[in-house]
């Protein structure tokens, strides 16, 4: 019996019909769901004559003669192109460096192994693409330390949560550059910090970290102004708009209230601007530079910022996939002629942009100038709104249509629906992978190392319709061999580290080809457990995953062990009776195991503050190349930054440390935390030399 086309074409687009769950049983998604994904991929399949038109398209596009613009390669190892082109064909390099280079194609149309690591031009038989060449791996802990293994240690923290004098409400760059050189003095070789993306300026009642407008581009909240323009013209702006009284009771507010902060966080941007365009300023050269530097991405979100701004107006509404033909396009006449018409808007979106990057940049100047090896780990979402601004540029290579999440599992029976969209892998073969790439380079611009949310999405996502419930999703396939190879690439151009987010179901081998390419993965102290309360032995964590006793999603090791995420739970009636007693029966099995293990490793404990100095010289003590402590265990807290699950309720993304940030490390428990830290990664160095 012949496969029916639906199916046929959903196999050929990487849409999986069927799939297994967190029970290890098999799943199939309905023809009515293959049906709906489908249509938002570009292929028609509402009927068999919709279904038959869409085959023929795919097999035409999926053509071995149909010759993408970007392949790539491993370096050292020939290439296979007998699908384009004929044996012994003749090649014309324009290799990077602009350097021209001869050679042909062997007796099996495969091109030698010769060419160097990085994007090339080639040219066989009058067709022209690029060939990006990777390393083997990616820039690895082992190329940062002189004297290898690497047992390289390093903090954690939520940017926002930081404080400072003066702050306006929130943590920003002047307060991450405190804090790095502080744990840069004592020691510490990394800081990884919660996502930068750019949000919607237009709505700041939504500040996830993790649902941004574009990954292309900054949060420029975080943007601080004195960091480049100096206290005092800072200070002549607020008094111009009248700030002082809002920002001073913003900075003692135990949580950030980001509707106001952001508002007054506007104002006085742009009074910023006002003093700086009106004016010959020192600092235009660099301005002009940095915006002619980031070329067609910056423009288009500008544009992007001032087109919204004018339909909201308008009563059009903040969503483009709601606004007129014309402006949905970027490349539109019009969408030019209305940026014309306000080039000061403009401007000003670009002048917030250059004043993100410049702080950012000399916060990670600051961690490696005063001596950490990797500086600032930067945080990649796993995808983008669908109604902002990088959706908007790159409709081609985006699924606004789709939105990422995860299917029903034992902790989330209804599944989970993220409401981002994530890349179409067809839109990313088709445009030389170009919103991938440029992407990486955002990201990487400046740190020494970058965390991929949901890491398993380099090889498949949950994708949902709009509308549609968590379980109505599929799994898409992505082309993992080239996007691993690209982001080695990357990686190794910008002496980044990269780590994977690989929590929760991850897809069999994808762990080992990570670290195959040096993505360190991650394990995180309460999942290490073989058995409710039986921990895994020290010496059995692995060697190509970084160790840290938790995430933002989890509470901190002293609301762990008193179950403070389960009274959550319970006070939003999010779970029933049942579910949280059973919760917390386990929960007491895994604080007790915990408890017996680090007894056996350390002997007698005295109070939780102790059992979490010994948990700390655990993951310490682990083979991990990188331990990342966050600031919440080293302090002590008992508060989780995000409670999954949850938009209101619980102040997600909300919860502020009460000292300044350059105070921080001096309280008497992070000291002697840090200690025992940097102790116990000497002490696992030693013993794994």
């Amino acid at each position: 019996m012949s496969e029916h086309p639906l199916h046929r074409l959903a196999a050929q687009v990487g849409l999986a019909r069927d799939w297994v769950d967190a029970n290890n049983r098999a799943q199939q998604v309905s023809d009515a769901v293959l049906r709906d994904i489908l249509e938002a991929l570009g292929h028609p399949a509402g009927d068999d004559a919709a279904i038959d038109a869409s085959l023929r398209a795919v097999e035409q596009a999926n053509d071995s003669q149909h010759l993408p613009p970007l392949l790539t390669a491993d370096s050292g190892q020939p290439l296979a192109l007998h699908h384009y082109f004929a044996a012994a064909a003749q090649v014309q390099c324009v290799l990077e460096d602009g350097s021209n280079l001869q050679t042909s194609l062997d007796a099996e149309a495969r091109l030698p192994g010769t060419l160097p690591v990085g994007y090339h031009r080639l040219t066989i038989d009058n067709r022209t693409f690029t060939l990006a060449v990777a390393p083997p791996r990616c820039h690895a802990l082992e190329d940062v330390v002189e004297q290898p293994p690497a047992r390289c240690w390093g903090l954690s923290v939520q940017l926002y949560s930081l404080r400072r004098p003066g702050d306006g409400g929130y943590g920003d760059c002047q307060a991450l550059e405190e804090l790095a050189r502080s744990a840069a003095e004592r020691g510490a070789d990394a800081l990884a910090i919660s996502p930068m993306h750019t949000l919607s300026a237009f709505d700041q009642s939504h500040y996830s970290p993790y649902s941004p407008s574009s990954r292309l581009l900054l949060n420029a909240l975080y943007a601080s102004p004195a960091m480049l323009f100096g206290e005092r013209e800072v200070r002549q702006a607020i008094q111009t708009c009248g700030l002082e009284q809002m920002l001073e009771g913003l900075a003692h507010e135990p949580l950030v209230d980001w509707p106001l902060a952001a508002q007054a966080r506007w104002k006085l941007l742009e009074a910023l601007y006002q003093q700086f365009s009106s004016t010959d300023h020192p600092l235009r050269a660099d301005f002009d530079s940095f915006r002619a530097n980031a070329g067609e991405h910056l423009e288009h979100h500008c544009r992007f910022e001032v087109l919204q701004a004018e339909a909201v107006s308008e009563g059009i509404g903040a969503d483009w996939r709601q606004w007129p033909q014309a402006w949905r396009d970027p490349y539109d006449p019009e969408v030019e002629a209305i940026a014309n018409s306000y080039p000061a808007r403009v401007e000003f979106h670009a002048f917030c942009q250059w004043l993100a990057e410049r702080s950012l940049q000399r916060a990670q100047d600051a961690a490696r100038g005063n001596g950490m090896r990797i500086g600032l780990i930067a945080d990649l979402a796993v995808g983008a709104d669908g109604a902002g601004s990088q959706a908007w540029s790159r409709q081609d290579e985006l699924l606004a249509e789709l939105q990422v999440g995860a299917p029903p599992d034992i902790l989330n029976r209804a599944g989970q629906n993220w409401g981002i969209c994530a890349f179409s892998p067809e839109g990313l073969k088709r445009n030389g992978y170009r919103a991938f790439i440029e992407m990486l380079r955002a990201n990487l611009a400046h740190a020494g190392g970058l965390r991929i949310d949901h890491v398993m999405g380099l090889r498949r996502l949950w994708l949902i319709p709009r509308g549609a419930k968590p379980s109505e999703g599929a799994y898409l396939q992505y082309p993992l061999d080239d996007l691993l190879r690209l982001l080695a690439l990357e990686s190794h151009r910008h002496q980044a580290i990269i780590l994977g987010e690989d929590l929760g179901t991850v897809p069999e081998g994808l762990r080992e080809r990570l670290a195959d390419k040096a993505v360190l993965g991650m394990r995180v102290l309460p999942f290490e457990q073989t058995a409710p309360g039986r921990f895994k032995p020290l010496l059995d964590w692995p060697d190509n995953a970084l160790a840290t006793t938790g995430t933002h999603d989890l509470a901190p090791l002293a609301g762990w062990l008193t179950a403070r995420d389960i009274d959550w739970h319970h006070r939003l009636q999010l779970i029933d009776q049942p579910t949280e007693m059973h919760w917390r029966d386990e929960r007491k099995q895994e604080s007790e195991g915990l408890r017996r293990t680090l007894i056996d490793n350390y002997g007698r404990l005295d109070g939780d503050p102790a059992l979490i100095d010994a948990a700390i010289r655990y993951v310490g003590h682990t083979r991990a190349p990188l331990v990342l402590l966050p600031l919440e265990d080293l302090l002590g807290c008992d508060e989780q930054p995000n409670l999954p699950g949850t938009t209101s309720g619980h102040p997600n993304w909300q919860r502020r440390f009460a000292v300044p940030a350059a105070e921080l490390l001096d309280n008497e428990d992070a000291i002697r935390r840090l200690e025992l830290l940097a102790q116990a990664r000497e002490q696992a160095w030693e013993r794994d030399r």
